[in-house]
């Protein structure tokens, strides 16, 4: 069977298979990929850090729950803000074409577009410039990533689904199981994965 494309936009849905308690149930967005690896962020984490601890003065403008989401193990002392347009903005001129290492450091523009509605925020912009042109935010500590190859082969291993994201993934809140959501909105018999036990043993 053919490998599915990934890119910018994609979700990584974990498997039933996938146990590594980083990653179990988790589904990823992904903001970034190329020659050097992949990045994304851990959609269904939050945690109990609220933004306001973290990043003052830009808690009233991110979703409700107001709170950090753990985006992976990499860089947890850093954040990514991962935004969804209004309808009828303008989307921001260009794409994220920048290098894996250059991500995390501020963008040129305080809107980036990764796919469709879906734009990564420089948290150094000011949010009133912002968010009148968004219609929910989510601040992630922390991302998840791949160096060349590594999630080709984790696929081929059958620990991800690659499928596609609906903006609204994003700003789901913890009363959403968004693994399940997601699994549940494919065709069969994907959908049927998202009735799989935690531990595929007892099924």
């Amino acid at each position: 069977m053919d490998r599915p494309s990934f890119g910018p936009g994609s979700l990584l849905v974990a498997t039933p298979s996938l146990i590594d308690p980083s990653f179990q149930r988790t589904v990823i967005l992904l903001l970034a990929h190329g020659d050097d690896g992949t990045l994304g962020v851990v959609l269904n984490r939050p945690s109990e850090t609220s933004v306001q601890t973290v990043l003052p003065g830009w808690e009233r403008w991110v979703s409700k729950p107001r709170a950090m989401f753990y985006g992976g193990p990499v860089g947890s002392s850093s954040a990514l803000c991962v935004g969804v347009r209004r309808a009828g903005t303008s989307a921001p001129a260009g794409s994220l074409e920048q290098e894996i290492d250059s991500l995390l450091d501020p963008v040129a523009r305080p809107l980036a577009r990764v796919s469709g509605e879906l734009v990564l925020v420089d948290l150094d912009s000011d949010p009133l410039e912002i968010f009148t042109q968004l219609r929910g935010a989510r601040v992630y500590a922390g991302h998840s990533g791949w160096g060349a190859g590594q999630l080709a082969d984790e696929i081929d291993q059958g620990s991800w689904y690659v499928l596609d994201s609906e903006a609204d993934d994003v700003l789901a809140g913890p009363s959403v199981d968004l693994w399940f959501r997601v699994l549940r909105r494919q065709g069969l018999p994907l959908a049927l994965a998202a009735y799989q036990p935690l531990e595929p043993s007892l099924n």
